[in-house]
């Protein structure tokens, strides 16, 4: 058998495997692919900021003072964004809760005149009015669109640095949270795009400069676990802000924690729960009150909607509610009951005490 060795510089170029100009260097084709890639990265991140910094604006705010006395409140400083010509202002309930002043800095410098249109700490959405000319509204997207390992950008004032921008990506979707009243919020986004204190109430941004949800929250001392309402739910509460100011809720009026139910009440009444809603104390003349519930009872359900827990008692009591009669079925000792009841609407959180 004729063996020959064959040196790839004795080929001429017919007999070349691929010709002179296009042979490969190493590293070479995947370092350009990377390079398109991280190109294309940079240009949707630039491109996302250019379109939703001149949105973004710093709240600053002043405390009101101590009961006890004091020449001024706490100071502290959040982010917002405008979401309408005529110069309304998202951002979160917790950056402006309680506040004796609030001043909004625009993107150009500017502090126009503002009032406060409305909060609701439940979903911990606050809505501004600012009186400027010129103003660079948002685009909402449909936060039910959204998929996990999309690109996630936000844009705030971290610790005052005014106009930051960090990105990463969707975590996760459907998460819960719980706001400072103790209700849980849901739907929440998840993302790793890196947020800190002053970054609250800022936006949460898509590739396309959209927005897909209102920065929150982090998990400390973690890093890269941080929160964001979806942008569905941020805009069904902004016009319920706008039109009442809050958002209306019924109430029962009870104090109430998450317990197991005995296992043999729960074969005895052929019951589909295992948990229900101990009644620790009915503030005096409520609808609890007035229904006859007392401290010991169980709640199960209401209006045939199950109450396993405090949460689905919360997601039943909607505005709807209010002033209609329902029928609500606990457990007292180990007898089943169902008396009349007629959720009123809850006052502000300032006059009264929520479910625990």
């Amino acid at each position: 058998m004729d063996t020959r060795v064959i040196r790839i510089g004795d080929l001429n170029d017919e007999q070349k495997p691929f010709p002179a100009s296009a042979s490969p260097e190493p590293g070479r084709a995947i370092a350009d692919n990377d390079g398109s890639l991280l190109d294309a990265y940079s240009q949707a991140v630039v491109r996302a900021a250019e379109n939703v910094g001149p949105s973004v604006v710093k709240i600053e705010v002043t405390k009101k003072r101590a009961p006890q006395g004091g020449s001024r409140g706490p100071s502290g400083s959040g982010s917002g964004f405008i979401i309408s010509p005529d110069g309304l202002v998202l951002s979160n309930s917790h950056v402006v809760h309680g506040a004796e002043s609030i001043e909004v800095v625009l993107s150009d410098g500017r502090r126009p005149d503002v009032v406060l249109v409305g909060e609701d700490p439940e979903s911990d959405l606050a809505v501004l009015r600012v009186y400027a000319p010129g103003l660079a509204p948002v685009k909402f997207a449909d936060s039910s669109r959204l998929r996990v390992g999309q690109l996630a950008i936000a844009i705030g004032n971290p610790y005052g640095f005014e106009s930051t921008v960090t990105a990463g990506v969707v975590s996760a979707l459907g998460r819960s949270l719980r706001s400072q009243t103790g209700r849980l919020m849901e739907d929440i986004v998840q993302t790793d795009a890196a947020l800190n204190p002053g970054n609250s109430g800022g936006p949460l941004v898509n590739s396309a400069g959209e927005v897909i949800g209102v920065n929150t929250a982090v998990i400390l001392p973690a890093q890269g676990i941080c929160f964001a309402i979806a942008s569905n739910t941020a805009r069904w509460v902004v016009a319920w802000l706008i039109k009442n100011g809050r958002i209306r809720r019924s109430y029962i009026g009870i104090t109430g924690q998450n317990v197991p139910l005995l296992r043999k009440i729960v074969r005895y009444h052929h019951l589909t729960q295992e948990t229900g809603v101990l009644v620790v104390g009915a503030e005096p003349m409520s609808p609890a009150d007035r229904a006859g519930l007392v401290e010991g009872d169980i709640l199960l359900a209401l209006e045939g909607a199950p109450t396993p827990a405090v949460d689905a008692l919360h997601k039943l009591l909607t505005g709807d509610r209010i002033g209609e009669r329902a029928i609500v079925t606990f457990l007292r000792g180990a007898e089943l009951r169902r008396h009349a009841i007629i959720p009123l609407e809850m006052p502000s959180q300032e006059s009264m005490s929520l479910i625990k």
